[in-house]
């Protein structure tokens, strides 16, 4: 690792607190109609009506007998309807749910999405314990595993070249495939804010995500070839072999309770860097004598 890259990740770690500082204390309020809150809370006050109300990091309350005429959205927190509030369009949860009061009223679509595993879950259903939030967690990700297994195997086969290519630039440019991935997380974050005060965006997000995910996912594959390659000579094994073995040691990782969710967030931010330093970098990968 270069000195100047460490340099550069230093300074993109503090721009980042200083981003993530500054978005914490902002308010958007467009029109007087618009309550948009990065990194807290949004109240609609009691018998005020706003058009959106959208908490990035935290609830949207709507207030008894307030009233929001689009749509109330709440990225890492609920959305919570007192008494006689009424949401006349949609009402989403991302990360948390949906608490809604008896006489509250959601007249469209009332949905919530776990942060967990990406399941939707009804706003009525209960917390299940931690034992039974780890056997799901570790369903999925056994799943995932077996389904980036197939996937890999087929990519080997049919591009030989594509993840040793992204595992080479991975192993010769580790900082800066973590600044890709970080600089790609902060202008989704971004993107996404703004379609959602575009309004006729919102349905766009969704995509964005996906393929932000579908990204991540490809990236890993060379990620876990990355991990195989470091383990497994390659005079022993064959890049098949290698990609299977760096694949089981990061899903054993992934399977660790609380350590495997940042497994997992790791993996995915190299998995994207990777993906947009092999398309877009400047840097060409060097040869092993290098």
């Amino acid at each position: 690792m270069k000195w100047h890259q460490v340099i550069l990740a230093f300074i993109a770690t503090i721009c980042m607190i200083f981003t993530g500082s500054a978005l914490a204390q902002t308010d958007i309020n467009i029109n007087n109609t618009n309550l948009i809150r990065f990194g807290g809370s949004v109240t609609v006050p009691e018998n005020q009506v706003v058009e959106n109300a959208l908490a990035f990091g935290g609830n949207v309350t709507v207030s008894p007998n307030a009233k929001v005429v689009d749509t109330a959205i709440a990225f890492g927190g609920d959305v919570i309807l007192q008494k006689e509030a009424r949401v006349e369009g949609d009402a989403y949860s991302f990360g948390g749910k949906i608490v809604q009061e008896p006489s509250a009223i959601v007249s469209g679509e009332r949905a919530t999405f776990s942060d967990r595993h990406g399941m939707m879950y009804g706003v009525d259903q209960g917390r299940s314990s931690f034992f039974a939030h780890y056997f799901f967690s570790a369903i999925f990700r056994i799943s995932a595993a077996i389904a980036a297994t197939i996937l890999g195997l087929i990519i080997l086969h049919t591009s030989p070249q594509f993840l040793p290519n992204l595992a080479t630039k991975l192993r010769q440019h580790p900082s800066l495939t973590a600044l890709w991935g970080i600089g790609a997380i902060v202008a989704i974050i971004f993107v996404s804010v703004f379609l959602a005060i575009t309004l006729i965006g919102i349905p766009l997000i969704p995509l964005l995500i996906l393929t932000a995910i579908v990204t991540s996912l490809v990236g890993s594959l060379g990620v876990a070839l990355f991990v195989g390659q470091r383990l497994v000579s390659s005079g022993d094994r064959s890049l098949q072999q290698q990609f299977l073995v760096g694949l089981a040691i990061l899903t054993v990782l992934a399977l660790i309770p609380f350590f495997g969710g940042l497994v997992v967030f790791l993996v995915n931010l190299f998995g994207l860097g990777i993906i947009l330093l092999w398309k877009f970098g400047r840097e060409k990968p060097q040869t092993a004598t290098d």
